[in-house]
C-alpha cells in the first residue's frame, strides 16, 4: 500500500470514527491532516479581526482590557497560534477601560492599532491609537499615539481605516449629540495615522425595521449601526455594518455601497440596501452574526469573512460570542455574497496557502 493511500484510508477511519461518536479531538485531527476546519475558531473572540502580511495572518479581538495579537500561517488553528498581548493601558486614564473592537493596519512603514476604550463609563468611549516601527507587529514597542477624533470630539467605537486613490479615511460608529439613543456609522478623513482633517460625515442611521431591533423590556430602547468595515472590489467601496443591538440574535450585517471614484465624504455618494447581506440562521444554530472582518487567504485567490455568534438563542453581548469564518463570492451586480452562517462543526477548506 503506498504512502498517499494509507493516508487516505487512514484519514477516513478517522473521520468514521469522529460522525459515529461525535468525538470532537478526532475530528479536528481529521481537519488538521484533511487541509480542513470547523467553525468557530475559538471558544470566544467577540469582534474579529484578520490582516494578513508576509505569509502570516495576524489576528485580534475584543479581550476588554488589553491588545493582544495572535500571529499563524494557519487562521484556521487559532487555538495553537503564536499569541503576545502587546499593550496594555496604564490606569488612571481616559483610555484605562473597555477595549473595544481593535484592528491591526499597516501605514506606511509602521503598524498601527486603532481600538476603542473609555475611563470607566461608556459614555466616555472614544477613539486611540498606538503605533509601532517594528516590520513584525510582534516584536518592537507599541507607543501610544493619543486620541483619534474629529472636531465635534464625540462618543465613538469601531474604528476601521482604509485607503482609496491614495487617501486615507476612518469609519466609526458614534452619537450624533452627547446622549445615547442612536449609533451611526461616520466617515472622515485622515491626514496622518492619528489625525482627522475633515468634518465627519453621516452615513448611515437606522431607518430599517431590522436595523432597530432592541429587545430589553428594562433598558432604553437603542437603534444601533456600528462595527463598520471597509471591503473594496471593482471600483466600488462597500461598507458592511452591524445593525441593531449586539445583545439580540437579529444582529445583522447591512451594506452600503459608493463608487471609489465617488467624494467619499459626500452622502450623496452612496446607496444604502434596504436588506441584510448575512443574518442569523436559527436551523444552522448560528445567532447574532456581525462585527465583521475581511481577508484574502495567503494565495490571494479566495475572498473570507469573519464574524463573530452565538451558539444558542438570547447569548446576548458577551464572550459567548465566538469567531467564526467562511469564503465568499461575488453577485452578478458587484455586491457581496455572504451566503449563509455555516452550523459549527461542519468541516470546510482551509483557505488557499
Amino acid at each position: 500500500m503506498s504512502k498517499q493511500v494509507f493516508q487516505f484510508f487512514s484519514a477516513a477511519i478517522m473521520l468514521l470514527l469522529a460522525l459515529s461518536c461525535g468525538c470532537q479531538s478526532a475530528m479536528g485531527q481529521v481537519a488538521a491532516d484533511a487541509g480542513k476546519f470547523t467553525n468557530p475558531l475559538l471558544s470566544s473572540g467577540p469582534d474579529p479581526w484578520v490582516i494578513t502580511w508576509k505569509g502570516f495572518y495576524y489576528y485580534m479581538n475584543t479581550t476588554s482590557e488589553s491588545l493582544t495579537l495572535w500571529k499563524t500561517r494557519d487562521i484556521a488553528d487559532l487555538r495553537d497560534a503564536e499569541k503576545k498581548v502587546v499593550w496594555r493601558p496604564e490606569a488612571g486614564k481616559p483610555w484605562s477601560h473597555g477595549t473595544w473592537a481593535p484592528e491591526l493596519y499597516r501605514w506606511g512603514s509602521k503598524w498601527y492599532i486603532y481600538f476603542a476604550a473609555d475611563e470607566g463609563k461608556n459614555e466616555s468611549h472614544r477613539i486611540y491609537v498606538v503605533e509601532n516601527s517594528s516590520d513584525d507587529p510582534m516584536q518592537g514597542e507599541w507607543t501610544f499615539k493619543g486620541k483619534v477624533s474629529d472636531s465635534t470630539d464625540r462618543w465613538a467605537i469601531d474604528a476601521d481605516v482604509f485607503e482609496v486613490n491614495g487617501k486615507h479615511y476612518m469609519l466609526w460608529s458614534g452619537w450624533k449629540g452627547e446622549q445615547n439613543g442612536e449609533q451611526d456609522i461616520f466617515i472622515a478623513r485622515m491626514s496622518n495615522p492619528w489625525t482627522i482633517d475633515s468634518p465627519r460625515t453621516l452615513l448611515s442611521a437606522p431607518t430599517y425595521d431590522w436595523e432597530k431591533i432592541d429587545g430589553r423590556p428594562h433598558a432604553a430602547h437603542v437603534d444601533v449601526n456600528e462595527g463598520p468595515e471597509a471591503l473594496i472590489h471593482a471600483g466600488k467601496v462597500f461598507v458592511v455594518y452591524s445593525g441593531s443591538g449586539c445583545w439580540t440574535d437579529a444582529y445583522e450585517l447591512g451594506v452600503l455601497e459608493a463608487s471609489t471614484s465617488a467624494n467619499l465624504l459626500d452622502p450623496a455618494s452612496w446607496r444604502k440596501y434596504d436588506h441584510p447581506f448575512f443574518k442569523q440562521d436559527p436551523k444552522a444554530g448560528v445567532y447574532a452574526t456581525g462585527h465583521n472582518g475581511f481577508f484574502h487567504s495567503l494565495d490571494g485567490k479566495q475572498d473570507w469573512i469573519i464574524y463573530h455568534a452565538n451558539s444558542a438563542p438570547g447569548q446576548g453581548c458577551g464572550g459567548t460570542r465566538s469567531p467564526r469564518m467562511q469564503p465568499f463570492t461575488w453577485n452578478p451586480d458587484g455586491t457581496p455574497n455572504f451566503g449563509t452562517p455555516v452550523p459549527a462543526g461542519q468541516v470546510l477548506d482551509k483557505p488557499g496557502r
